[in-house]
Order: C-alpha cells, then sequence, then structure tokens
C-alpha cells in the first residue's frame, strides 16, 4: 500500500512537472530545445512610425531598455560604439524607453531623442517608451520575460537590461544592467550570432 502511494505521487509529480510551462503552453525545455519563441512584435520609433522587429530578420539584435536619468545612463555611450564597431557585420541596437524604474524616463519622445543626440550622438534606432514590467507590460517585453530560456527569462529588475536576439530572432542570452556593452563576455556573445 505504501508502495503504491509513493509510486502515485511519483507519477503525478512527473506528470505536473512535465506540463508546468509558460503561459502559451511551451515549457522551458522545448524553447531550450529549438522551439523558442521568436522576436517578431510591432512596436513604434520615437518618431511614431511602426516598425515591424520582423524586418530586422538576419541581423542581430541586442534590446536594451533605456533611460535618461539612471546612474546606467551613461550606457548609451558604449551602445553607441558597440553599435559603430558591429553594424556593418549585421548588429542592430534597439533602445526601448521606460519609465518603469524609479521614473527615470519622464520625458516625451522628443525630449528622448533630442537627450539621446545630444548626450551621446546616438545614432541606432530607439523605439518609443513602452512599459517593461507590471499589468501594462509591452508585448516585446511580456515574450523576453515570461516565454524564454531559463537564464533569459524572469522580470526586468532595473534600467539598461539587455536581451541578444540572434539573426532568426530568437533570444539567445540576457545581460544585467551593471553589465557594461562593451564587457567581454557581452562583445563575445555579439560576435557569435553576427551574421557577417
Amino acid at each position: 500500500m505504501i508502495r503504491t502511494s509513493i509510486l502515485l505521487a511519483a507519477l503525478v509529480a512527473a506528470t505536473v512537472g512535465c506540463t508546468h510551462g509558460a503561459a502559451d503552453g511551451k515549457s522551458a525545455a522545448g524553447a531550450e530545445e529549438g522551439t523558442a519563441v521568436t522576436i517578431d512584435h510591432r512596436m513604434q520609433t520615437l518618431s511614431g512610425d511602426a516598425v515591424e522587429l520582423a524586418g530586422y530578420r538576419g541581423k542581430a539584435l541586442l534590446i536594451v531598455n533605456t533611460a535618461s536619468q539612471c546612474g546606467y545612463t551613461p550606457q548609451y555611450a558604449g551602445l553607441q560604439q558597440l553599435w559603430e564597431r558591429y553594424k556593418d557585420r549585421g548588429l542592430v541596437v534597439l533602445g526601448v524607453p521606460s519609465n518603469d524604474f524609479g521614473g527615470q524616463e519622464p520625458g516625451s519622445s522628443e525630449e528622448i531623442a533630442t537627450f539621446c543626440e545630444t548626450n551621446f550622438g546616438v545614432g541606432f534606432p530607439m523605439l518609443a517608451k513602452v512599459h517593461a514590467k507590471g499589468p501594462e507590460i509591452a508585448p516585446l517585453y511580456r515574450t523576453l520575460t515570461t516565454e524564454t530560456p531559463e537564464g533569459i527569462r524572469g522580470e526586468v529588475r532595473w534600467n539598461f537590461t539587455k536581451f541578444l536576439i540572434d539573426p532568426n530572432g530568437v533570444p539567445v542570452a540576457r545581460f544585467e544592467p551593471k553589465v557594461d556593452p562593451l564587457a567581454p563576455e557581452l562583445i563575445d556573445a555579439v560576435e557569435k550570432v553576427l551574421p557577417q
């Protein structure tokens, strides 16, 4: 009787473990085995133009939630240098402003654009401000934080979290804010996914 109860409990645990996954029914293991989600969301630029992220297929993307009044704001300079170094080899840096962390991005789209150009000479694409967490989280960040493999998924905790997307649109790495855009581990990861 005890042996039967133990076997039944093990069977139930195994069944629950196999069916527990992301909200879309994909398990983290499935994502790691090549069925990962792709980044193909529709966004807006700071100027209000629509942009399809699927249009970047064939290029590596570094998606970064940004803010103008953060201790990490000087990372804009490193992001610009990284983009300049690798843009001809297929890297696109996408800045995605968010005011979710300490209210550190209160500006309008025009103010954000002016700030980035004036202070850091930002030439890489900047998208419109979105929520990177919370009940109004943008679909892009919902995908990045809930539908990706272990080591990538998880709530964005602060400004300048960086997600690396391969040329097929699959998220492959995540770097927390303290990782500088020119840090060796980030550069190594970028070089591994560059299409050229």
